[in-house]
């Protein structure tokens, strides 16, 4: 995948909605400035949705992707809802260091995405944020890569463990789920922009502009 030509916003071939869940504090918020932005700061929790464009190159075609950033908190989930409608990708996100955020994936956040999400084929990956932390072994409680890893494989996700903070494999993940996404011609289809028009199912919601 490469930037060339970012700054052309133009002409795109398709535009892919990804969406990032998790718990409040695992860092959902800074492995999508360290993807858009390359940099990295401690930011406070998301209030409700934020988002951020990105434009790529992949396989010959012009990517807009549109990167929907959700509250962690509970009080904000009915808010967030409406934002899992037409989301290509999904990406979950825990917290290596903090075994709850990783639990609460399959008790919370997968039923989330199973109620809200309206892409039957949507690609998923899981996220294990901030292996910066893990310098050598890992402390008690902390969670395995082998655990997320069996997690991801039970779910049908990809897995990679990253860190926002020393940009540890963020790129790829983005990059490998994106691929997932256009490995699959029926999503390809939907994400087409046809003459200019269909601009990607995010254009029909109001929320937060970048």
């Amino acid at each position: 995948m490469s930037d060339e030509g970012r700054k052309d916003t133009s002409h795109f071939d398709h535009t892919i909605k990804l969406l990032l869940v998790g718990d409040s504090g695992v860092g959902k918020s800074s492995l999508l400035l360290r993807f858009c932005n390359d940099t990295f700061e401690e930011l406070s929790p998301t209030i409700g949705v934020d988002f951020k464009l990105k434009y790529m190159d992949m396989a010959g075609k012009r990517l807009k992707l549109t990167v929907w950033d959700t509250a962690g908190q509970e009080r904000f989930r009915t808010l967030t809802s409406a934002y899992y409608r037409g989301a290509q990708g999904i990406i979950f996100v825990y917290d290596i260091t903090r075994r709850e955020t990783f639990d609460a994936l399959a008790e919370v956040w997968s039923k989330e995405v199973d109620m809200y999400s309206t892409v039957d084929e949507c690609v998923k990956i899981v996220i294990g944020n901030k292996v910066d932390k893990a310098k050598g072994e890992r402390e008690e409680g902390w969670v395995t890569r082998e655990e997320g890893e069996t997690f991801a494989r039970e779910s049908g996700s990809l897995f990679l463990e990253c860190s926002a903070k020393t940009k540890v494999s963020v790129r790829e993940a983005f990059e490998e789920l994106v691929k997932g996404v256009m490995e699959n011609p029926s999503l390809m289809e939907e994400t087409a922009n046809k003459d200019g028009v269909k601009l990607g199912a995010f254009r029909a919601q109001k929320g937060p502009c970048c």
